[in-house]
């Protein structure tokens, strides 16, 4: 009797087993434990590749013997891409050395930065010999006929690598995303790049323009017409979901303000990158290198000012600032060295802000200082100076042979000044209550919920030019040292018309912990004693206390 109940019961447990793996077979569920949910996918996410109808082929070259910090960012990587496999059959990875085979690695790195994967060199001096080592943290998607590039390392100038890491780690969602989104998605908003006030050429703004491109359809818009059709310009700026003022240096006239305003009104979305003050480095370095600062007015102080803000014309002047090259000393002896130019501010952006977080700093030149009023517009600043800022007026004589003489620090103690500010809500018409200049069909006096940025300096947006040219925007070709300029704009740009909700990615938080290099360093030492000889000791003592014991029981 009771061996049959034995019997029962095992072939009971063998029947559970296997129906509970029928049954986990067949409903599969993955918890995600972490405090800061980094391995969960966002629906935003998930939507972007639930549709592929082709291969989606990701070649990674973030693969080999890596240093900590970037192990921890090749883990990381290799995770959040069997997240996205997770959700669909169509994602296929390959995992690449580009330095493993000694034949072929010059090679390699020759194509792989000559398609824009600039490597990223390691040096490491922690067991007191220099050793350096050639990392490429980028990555390829093709998808159909169209492939591009995924950085999966964000650099900054300001940060420690770990740090660089640590915003990586958090950036990996969106960077993969991101790179998706421009391969599976249809353009379907519309940017117009505004012309006939002067502002800049193509040219300047060419790196700007191929950055958006993939995003968006872009088209040229000249406000001209609105001499002659002021009504059919306003009904044909009406189709672009945003419009780009960059650095327009032609006074606007009240029917173009009218008809800007009442593109606003319904709703259009806008950027502008405007200056109170006419100077720019380019003057001073084609002529005796002395200019002077001239006050601009673009007859836009009425415009912005009910909207919520005011360009102010002055400039400023910071501390922490970009350098300028200047060639010091005489003759045949003179070399060209960087020299601290406090016209160019580089802006600290707000970490608590989606477009600006985990952003790099941003340089500004030759900058002015926005007031923000009060109305019921929702204003978030988005970029302001440092503490260390001063305020100089228009005009002002301004020369590069000043630039050697030490600052007077003491004076420079205006506090942050804000140089861009988000405005967000239901706008004003600049003209209710006000004679028309023109008739306008169903004009409104209110917008319905929208959004402006205001810059308050043209330069941001422009490239170097070399030999006909455009280079990158945002790297200084003459100190080698990249900035956020490029980052901001496109995170400008994507949260003014952000239709598929990318931009609330960025602000995933992840918290990475590292170990203290320095404390590493100091007491490696005392944690080799601990790990390696205590526990010897620890064993001796048990194997001697064990022998006693066992002699003394057996010997008595």
């Amino acid at each position: 009797m009771k061996k049959n109940k034995s019997i029962l019961y095992i072939v009971a447990i063998i029947v559970g087993i296997i129906i509970i793996n029928a049954i986990s077979n067949s409903v599969f569920q993955r918890f995600d434990l972490t405090k800061d949910h980094r391995y969960t996918l966002s629906d935003v996410s998930k939507d972007l590749i639930s549709d592929l109808d082709s291969p989606l082929i990701i070649d990674v070259f973030l693969e080999g013997d890596f240093p900590s910090e970037f192990r921890l960012l090749q883990t990381e990587v290799k995770q959040i891409i069997d997240e996205f496999k997770l959700e669909t059959n169509q994602i296929f990875v390959n995992y690449i050395d580009p330095i493993e085979d000694e034949t072929t690695r010059q090679q390699y790195i020759e194509q792989l930065t000559n398609a824009g994967l600039e490597p990223y060199i390691n040096t490491d001096n922690s067991t007191g010999k220099v050793t350096q080592d050639i990392i490429f943290p980028w990555a390829f998607a093709s998808y159909k006929d169209q492939t591009l590039k995924i950085p999966l390392l964000k650099k900054s100038i300001t940060q420690g690598l770990p740090e660089q890491i640590n915003n990586s780690v958090q950036s990996l969602e969106y960077a993969f995303a991101d790179g998706f989104s421009k391969l599976v998605n249809a353009k379907s908003k519309k940017i117009a790049i505004l012309k006939g006030n002067g502002e800049l050429d193509d040219l300047y703004i060419a790196d700007f323009l191929q950055t958006v491109k993939p995003y968006y359809n872009l088209g040229q818009f000249t406000l001209d017409s609105v001499a002659s059709n002021p009504q059919g310009t306003l009904d044909k700026l009406s189709e672009f979901d945003l419009i780009i003022a960059a650095k327009p240096s032609i006074p606007f006239t009240e029917n173009e303000k009218l008809v800007l305003d009442q593109y606003t009104m319904n709703g259009g979305k806008s950027l502008w990158l405007t200056e109170s003050v006419i100077m720019d480095q380019d003057s001073l370095k084609n002529t005796t290198g002395t200019g002077v600062s001239i006050m601009r007015d673009l007859q836009l102080n009425d415009f912005f000012f009910k909207y919520g803000v005011r360009v102010n014309p002055t400039l400023v002047k910071d501390l922490y600032s970009a350098p300028i090259m200047l060639a010091i000393g005489e003759g045949s002896q003179a070399q060209m060295q960087p020299i601290q130019w406090q016209y160019s501010p580089l802006a600290a952006s707000n970490p608590n802000h989606s477009i600006t977080k985990n952003l790099n700093l941003v340089k500004f030149d030759f900058a002015s200082p926005i007031d923000t009023l009060k109305n019921s517009i929702k204003k978030s600043i988005l970029l302001q100076s440092s503490p260390n800022s001063k305020l100089e007026g228009a005009p002002t004589t301004i020369s590069l042979a000043n630039v050697t003489s030490p600052p007077d620090e003491a004076s420079y103690n205006l506090g942050s000044q804000n140089l861009a500010v988000l405005l967000e809500g239901e706008f004003s018409s600049v003209y209710d209550q006000r004679v028309l200049p023109f008739k306008v069909k169903n004009f409104k006096s209110k917008s319905p919920e929208t959004k402006m940025i205001v810059i308050s300096d043209g330069d941001l947006i422009k490239n170097d030019v070399i030999r006909n040219r455009p280079q990158e925007l945002g790297f200084d070709q003459l100190t080698g040292k990249s900035f956020g300029n490029k980052e901001f704009l496109l995170n400008s740009v994507n949260y003014l018309l952000d239709d598929s909700g990318l931009i609330n990615i960025r602000s995933k938080e992840i918290n990475v912990a590292f170990l203290d290099a320095e404390k590493i360093k100091e007491s490696k030492s005392t944690w080799q004693l601990i790990n390696i000889v205590l526990p010897l000791i620890v064993l001796a003592i048990f194997g001697f206390g064990f022998n006693y014991l066992r002699k003394r029981k057996y010997t008595s």
